[in-house]
């Protein structure tokens, strides 16, 4: 798609951020191969999304040492984000649901060609640019499974009215309209089937045997995925004391449904939040 080169190598050791209530995670360390899928598990509340946005350059990495392709994190953060998108991050990419399926492709393509294009790009005839565009929006949704025609009203359809799978696909076929070399999915398989599951399951695989490198935060990793977890992420290398999570909870994992609703949403709270100083 695009000017995609091929997906990015991910190395990060001893990876903590700190946010505005504590250290969301400690103690990361990833190495994934250029298109592999990284699956992100952990209890909700533990930094899962945290973890996404510093991946792919949006939040600022507090300790050890990461890279991403030839960028290194925390000082070049910008070019990490120069080589990746977000899909589905409540708060940072939340589709309006007033607009049509339609509208969110178009919108995409526009912001692309003004915004995304090289100078060299921008000069080019005008058709010419549109119809790029056009391709690069065909080849994002033929990527991300999503079938127009499929759709109750087509591309009409209101975003109100997609099913929560194709609400997901239409995300990720906005973010690969780019052509980014890492693609960062929040919540990939969250309040899905078991059926579903492994639609998006195989749908994340085939991204990354596309030659994108994936990470995905996942309640349950995709079969052949690099592993990443936070749920240990709070624990003192040196004394595996447990340090109290963004919450001010020492056990993000324990309470009622309730609760853990309540520590996920404090946690896209902090995602955002940091986000925005980056």
């Amino acid at each position: 798609m695009g000017e995609q080169a091929g997906g990015v190598r991910i190395a990060a050791e001893g990876l903590g951020i700190k946010g505005p209530r504590g250290w969301a995670v400690r103690g990361i360390s990833v190495d994934a191969e250029p298109g592999a899928l990284v699956a992100v598990e952990g209890p909700s509340g533990s930094g899962r999304t945290c973890l996404l946005l510093a991946l792919t350059g949006r939040m600022k990495v507090s300790e050890g040492t990461a890279a991403v392709g030839d960028a290194r994190l925390p000082k070049q953060m910008a070019a990490v984000r120069g080589v990746s998108a977000l899909a589905h991050v409540p708060g940072v990419t939340d589709l309006d649901p007033a607009l049509t399926v339609g509208e969110h492709l178009r919108e995409r393509a526009l912001l692309q060609r003004r915004f995304g294009a090289s100078l060299r790009g921008l000069l080019r005839p005008r058709r010419e640019r549109a119809a790029e565009a056009e391709q690069r929006v065909e080849a994002a949704l033929e990527a991300a499974g999503l079938d127009l025609e499929t759709l109750p009203k087509g591309p009409r359809t209101a975003v109100r009215d997609l099913e929560r799978l194709e609400a997901l696909r239409l995300s990720i076929a906005l973010a690969l309209v780019g052509g980014p070399r890492l693609l960062g999915v929040d919540d990939a398989d969250l309040k899905l089937s078991d059926g579903e599951r492994e639609e998006v399951h195989a749908l994340l695989r085939s991204l990354a045997d596309a030659g994108t490198t994936v990470v995905a935060v996942c309640s349950e990793a995709p079969e052949g995925a690099v592993r990443v977890s936070t749920a240990q992420s709070h624990e003192d290398p040196a004394t595996g004391d447990t340090h109290p999570d963004e919450t001010g909870k020492t056990d993000p994992a324990d309470g009622a449904e309730k609760a853990d609703h309540a520590d996920q949403e404090e946690e896209k709270a902090d995602a955002i939040a940091e986000t925005g100083r980056a």
